[in-house]
C-alpha cells in the first residue's frame, strides 16, 4: 500500500486542489478503500512491550501517536483512522453553530517544505451533529474533541459560546481540547492572554465538574514568547487543567524553501518547518512545569525519530496531520514502529522513561 500510495495515489491527489484531495481522502476512508498494512501479532506484542502501559490524564492509550484536530473535522472516519494504527483521534475544531469557514481556496501544499498552509476557519457541521455522530461510533481508540469559537461571536461573548459547545460534546468525548490558538478566526489568539484564558478555563472547569469530569486540555500557538508560555503553564497548573497541546500552526514563513510562499496569503503553516519550534515550546513547558503538566506534542512529525524528539523534549503523547497527508495510510504504522525501535535501541524500558529525557537533568 505504501509504494502504491507514493507512486500512484499521491501524485494523482496532488494534481487536485488540496481541499478537494482531502475530501476525497476522507471519502476513501469512509468507504473502506484506504486500508492499513497488516501488522503481525508478534510485531504488535513487541511494540506494546516496548511502550509499556500508556496512561495519560486517566485515559489508556494503545500507542502514543494521535491524529491532530483538523483532519477529521466532522468525526466521519474516527474508527477508520484508528484502524490505520493511530492510538487516538482528535476531531474538530467543533463550533456550536455549523459554519462554512473562510472563502476558498484556503488549503495549500508546499511540497518542497513538506508543509501545508491553511486558513480553513473552523468549517464544521456544528456541535449537535458531531456529538450525535460520535455517540453512534464504536470508538476503537481514545477520542478527543477540539472546540473553538464561532467566527461571528465576539471575544466578549466567547465564554458563553465555548460553554454551549462544551455542553453539547461533553458526553461523547474522552477528552476536550480548548482551541484558542488558530490564526484563522479573527482575534481568537487574544484569548491566550492570561486574563482572558483564566476566565475561559475557569468557567469550562466549573461546568466540567458539574457534568462529570473529563480531561480538559488547551492548545497553544507556537508564536508565543517564553514569558507568555510560562504564564499559560502557571495558569493551567493552578486551574487543574489536564494538559497542554503544543502546538497549533504558525503564522511565520521564515526559512521556507518554497519560492514566493507569500502568494498563498494568510493562514497557519504546518509540517516540517514547524518541527523545531514546536520542540522548543514543548521543552519550555516541560522545564517550567517541572514535568508536572502532560504535553501533547504536535508539529512536523513525519518519522519515528520526529516523534521521539518530541517525547525526549517532554511530550507524553504526539500528534500528526501534515505527515499523514504526505505519507498516506502506512504513516501511523511506520511512525509507531520506528519510535518503538528507537526506544529499544536507547535502552528505555517504557515510553514513560523517555519523556523529557533530553531536558536538563533528564536521562
Amino acid at each position: 500500500m505504501s509504494k502504491l500510495f507514493e507512486k500512484v495515489i499521491q501524485p494523482a491527489l496532488f494534481r487536485l486542489d488540496a481541499e478537494r484531495a482531502h475530501e476525497l481522502g476522507i471519502k476513501a476512508l469512509e468507504l473502506g478503500l484506504a486500508r492499513p498494512a497488516r501488522v503481525s501479532d508478534e510485531e504488535k506484542s513487541r511494540i506494546k512491550e516496548v511502550f509499556g502501559h500508556i496512561t495519560r490524564f486517566g485515559l489508556e492509550f494503545e500507542n502514543p501517536l494521535g491524529i491532530a484536530a483538523g483532519f477529521d473535522k466532522n468525526a466521519i472516519v474516527v474508527d477508520q483512522i484508528a484502524a490505520l494504527g493511530f492510538g487516538f483521534v482528535e476531531v474538530g475544531t467543533v463550533t456550536y453553530e455549523a459554519q462554512p469557514g473562510n472563502p476558498k481556496p484556503r488549503l495549500f501544499r508546499l511540497p518542497d517544505d513538506k508543509a501545508l498552509i491553511n486558513r480553513l476557519g473552523f468549517n464544521n457541521e456544528g456541535a449537535t451533529v458531531i456529538a450525535a455522530r460520535l455517540s453512534m461510533r464504536k470508538h476503537e481508540c481514545v477520542v478527543g474533541v477540539n472546540i473553538g469559537r464561532n467566527k461571528d461571536v465576539d471575544n466578549d461573548d466567547a465564554i458563553a459560546n465555548y460553554l454551549q459547545t462544551f455542553n453539547t460534546v461533553h458526553a461523547a468525548a474522552d477528552y476536550i481540547a480548548i482551541n484558542v490558538s488558530s490564526p484563522n478566526t479573527p482575534n481568537l489568539r487574544e484569548l491566550q492572554s492570561p486574563e482572558n484564558l483564566e476566565l475561559l478555563i475557569s468557567e469550562l472547569q466549573k461546568r466540567n465538574r458539574q457534568l462529570g469530569f473529563k480531561p480538559l486540555l488547551v492548545k497553544i500557538a507556537p508564536d508565543l514568547t517564553v514569558d507568555e508560555i510560562d504564564a499559560i503553564v502557571d495558569l493551567c497548573i493552578r486551574l487543574g487543567l489536564s494538559g497542554i497541546i503544543a502546538t497549533n500552526t504558525t503564522t511565520s514563513r521564515d526559512g521556507l524553501k518554497t519560492l514566493n510562499a507569500e502568494k498563498f496569503g494568510a493562514g497557519g503553516l504546518s509540517g516540517r518547518p514547524l518541527a523545531a519550534r514546536s520542540n522548543q515550546v514543548i521543552a519550555q513547558i516541560y522545564r517550567h512545569s517541572k514535568g508536572k503538566l502532560p504535553i501533547v506534542g504536535v508539529g512536523g512529525v513525519f518519522t519515528g525519530q520526529d516523534a521521539f524528539d518530541k517525547i525526549a523534549a517532554g511530550a507524553s503523547l504526539v500528534q500528526a496531520y501534515t505527515g499523514f497527508i504526505y505519507t498516506g495510510p502506512s504513516f501511523a504504522g511506520r511512525v509507531v514502529s520506528g519510535l518503538a525501535d528507537i526506544l529499544k535501541q536507547r535502552g528505555f524500558r517504557s515510553i514513560d522513561e523517555a519523556v523529557g529525557s533530553a531536558a536538563p537533568g533528564g536521562q
